[in-house]
């Protein structure tokens, strides 16, 4: 199972946030050994590890932007049904 985490704040830096949400995402590897994912704005870093099981392509990386950058998501990436 992937693990996910993140700190949505404006009154801490972009710096702070990164370093921190690297932190956790290395506390997280045992929960996604084959990939490790950050985003980072103003006032918002997500950050993700990825477990590769059924869709082991780079395409599967997280966080993952919509086409026009508009949108950011990271989730754990179970799709029931997704055939």
């Amino acid at each position: 199972m992937c693990g996910i985490n993140g700190i949505i704040s404006s009154k801490i830096s972009s710096e702070k946030r990164s370093g921190a949400v690297q932190a956790m995402n290395k506390k997280l590897a045992h929960r996604g050994p084959d990939a490790d994912g950050m985003w980072n704005d103003d006032a918002c870093t997500l950050g993700h590890r990825r477990l590769s099981i059924i869709d082991l392509s780079a395409s599967g990386k997280q966080p993952m932007e919509s086409f026009d950058g508009r949108y950011i998501i990271v989730y754990n990436g179970e799709l029931y049904n997704f055939k």
